[in-house]
């Protein structure tokens, strides 16, 4: 079987898209599918690494339906993977009609993509019912979950537990792109805390970088700036607390049940957000936005919220429990059975 996969990343896609096909990728390479990418990486060189390290080959992205199409002739392929908010509707429904098989991974709208296989793996996502195409399967909820195999192995056995006495370590990442600069602004938030921590922030850019490194921790307070990085989920699974941008990378924190302090920065990402919320998977901080300035409500609560995580060891391993409980890191296996199955 060969798969194709059509997906970007770049300074303001960000790199979710490509973050959760590759682990799907990774799951099929092992069950001996060849695996190509049709992509975009909008120059990120830590995206085009995510496929060099795996040996997955990366062609450029067709320009139209035309060239999708002719791509997946040269290519030999049998199926395509879709994950994009901005490819034509029209160029699944060419591909079906080609006789291949389509599978389109979505975050609720649908976008008139035209499959034989929908993939939403997002938390209550099982609860809508939207019109599918005939004959079309919908697999949705966290149960999906599409994880790379790095942070499957580093799943613990068990959830967190509290009382370890340390100073709590904290991570705090944004995308690999961090396109509307949230490090700053959360360090910042942490910071004003007063409580003790040891956190490393994932600077996007040296700019970023710059912003960081001008902050003024207080005395049991200690940050340290690190680059883009393929060991972010080693960072995570040794950490007592995450804070980080509600979207994809959501499910990853959940799986390694690691307490969470989540941000919503995009539009898209407040139907996640509040859903997580609610089911107390997560600490909620706030709308990016509303958290720029020093002295509104918004960023008082969030330090709040903040300093309540850092200080109280309990409701880290509630959050922990609750957590981990909700994904179980087998989302790729089930997706992979439903896309290669006779």
């Amino acid at each position: 079987m060969i798969v194709g996969v059509r997906c970007d990343a770049g300074a303001r896609t960000g790199v979710g898209h490509l973050v959760r096909c590759v682990a799907l990728a990774e799951e099929l390479t092992a069950r001996g599918v060849d695996v190509h990418f049709l992509s975009d990486l909008g120059g990120l060189p830590w995206a085009e690494q995510q496929l060099r390290a795996r040996g997955l080959p990366w062609h450029p992205a067709p320009a139209d339906t035309a060239g999708l199409l002719a791509a997946a002739d040269r290519l030999a392929l049998d199926a395509v993977i879709l994950d994009s908010y901005t490819l034509p509707a029209g160029q699944s429904g060419a591909l079906r009609a080609s006789g291949r098989r389509v599978l389109a991974v979505v975050d609720g709208d649908l976008l008139g993509q035209q499959a034989d296989l929908y993939v939403d793996q997002n938390l209550d996502s099982d609860l809508a019912d939207p019109a599918l195409p005939a004959g079309a399967v919908r697999l949705a909820g966290l149960d999906y979950a599409l994880l790379r195999s790095v942070v499957r192995r580093l799943r613990p056995p068990a959830p967190r537990v509290a009382g370890s006495g340390r100073t709590p370590r904290v991570v705090c990442f944004f995308g690999g792109t961090d396109a509307y600069r949230a490090a700053p602004v959360l360090a910042g938030l942490l910071v004003r805390t007063g409580a003790a921590f040891e956190a490393v922030v994932v600077a996007a850019d040296d700019e970023l970088r710059a912003e960081l490194l001008a902050l003024r921790p207080g005395p049991e307070q200690r940050i340290d700036v690190i680059a883009p990085t393929d060991d972010l989920p080693k960072l995570l699974a040794d950490a007592d607390l995450a804070v980080s941008a509600s979207g994809t990378s959501t499910w990853e924190l959940l799986c390694l049940g690691l307490p969470a302090a989540l941000v919503w920065v995009v539009e898209n990402q407040i139907l996640g957000y509040g859903r997580t919320i609610e089911r107390g998977l997560a600490a909620g901080v706030g709308h990016l936005p509303s958290l720029r300035e020093p002295d509104s409500a918004e960023a008082q609560a969030a330090v709040a919220v903040l300093r309540d995580l850092l200080t109280d060891a309990p409701r880290r391993a509630a959050l922990s429990a609750r957590a981990w409980a909700a994904v179980d890191g087998r989302g790729v296996e089930r997706v992979a059975d439903s896309l290669t199955a006779p």
